[in-house]
């Protein structure tokens, strides 16, 4: 059984994937997916192990334009320091950003090896090696099984669907005022979300140009754009998802409330378990994971002025009825 945890950006999803991790079964693939190049992740056309290496590897970006203007950005684990091969300033290949130092305390090492392991496998669609890579992995660890969660992963869940139709997925929803403001305040997100949503359209920007405190991007990153491109987007991302929900078997989706999860986080790993098939009674790991869980985070958005709660409603009301709906 493939399994997936879908949800938003900044809906609680990389809460969860650490509590599951605490699991001697799991391993838990942290942000895979949502780094690879978009033209190209999904691809259906065979495509050589070397040609898999570097989709994986490949740099992200907005990371690096982040990374570059001295911007902390939390889910970046990689450890930059004089020992490592890369520091803030260089290109970072994408599975170095959080999956594999997640798994390991050297990730330059592993990283070698996963690049020599993808480079070997044959010709053959994305899907076998997305499952090779993930099963070999698992396999390095000692776990008996991966969950794959990356952020804003909703976004393209009819994708995933397609290369993995058998796979289950646990989508985590939280309210979109709250999601929208974490992703305004989050500087991996306030970068793309404001120049996707703004009027007129993405400019032409630069991404790799030399940083300079007056260039669009370092004004953009300095700022707090507009709430309602943050709400836009939260809400188009769960259309995108229920779309793709209408596909897939009842018994291979479920969903889960962020606010439940950090009131009762026993009672919900408890569902988890049942709908991955994982063992809850395996060790103490269930109480590790929900001693992870401190609380819900304060509300950011009865804190806004009057008329940008109300515009922020507004954008977000699309998505909200959606889920109040399913």
């Amino acid at each position: 059984m493939d399994r997936f945890i879908v949800g938003t950006g900044r809906c609680g999803s990389t809460l969860l994937s650490q509590m599951l991790a605490e699991s001697p079964e799991v391993l838990s693939v942290f942000e895979f997916f949502n780094g690879l190049d978009v033209l190209r992740r999904f691809e259906t056309a065979p495509v050589s192990g070397s040609e898999f290496a570097a989709l994986i590897s490949a740099e992200q970006p907005f990371v690096t334009a982040v990374l570059r203007r001295g911007y902390p950005v939390r889910e970046i684990t990689y450890p930059f320091g004089p020992t490592s091969r890369f520091q803030r300033e260089d290109p970072l290949p994408w599975i170095l950003v959080s999956a594999l130092p997640r798994l390991t305390p050297d990730p330059d090492r592993l990283f070698d090896a996963v690049v020599a392991f993808s480079s070997s496998l044959p010709t053959q669609p994305l899907s076998r090696h997305y499952r090779a890579l993930f099963d070999w992995l698992t396999r390095e660890a000692g776990r008996d099984l991966w969950i794959e969660r990356s952020g804003s992963s909703i976004d393209y869940l009819g994708s995933l669907h397609a290369f993995f139709p058998e796979a289950r997925f646990l989508h985590i929803h939280r309210d979109g005022r709250e999601a929208a403001l974490s992703m305004r305040e989050h500087h991996a997100y306030r970068l793309p979300i404001a120049i996707l949503y703004r009027p007129g359209g993405p400019p032409a920007f630069d991404l790799h140009a030399e940083p300079d405190p007056l260039d669009p991007i370092s004004r953009i990153l300095a700022s707090r754009p507009p709430v309602e491109y943050y709400g836009r987007y939260w809400s188009d991302q769960i259309a995108n998802g229920f779309r793709a929900i209408e596909a897939i078997e009842p018994e291979c989706y479920r969903a889960i409330r962020f606010e439940d999860l950090v009131s009762d986080p026993r009672t919900v790993l408890a569902e988890i378990c049942e709908f991955f098939a994982l063992d809850a009674g395996r060790g103490d790991w269930v109480a590790r994971a929900a001693a992870r869980v401190r609380g819900i985070p304060p509300l950011r958005a009865p804190q806004l002025a009057a008329e940008e709660r109300a515009l922020l409603d507004l954008v977000c009301r699309p998505g909200q009825e959606l889920l109040a709906g399913g």
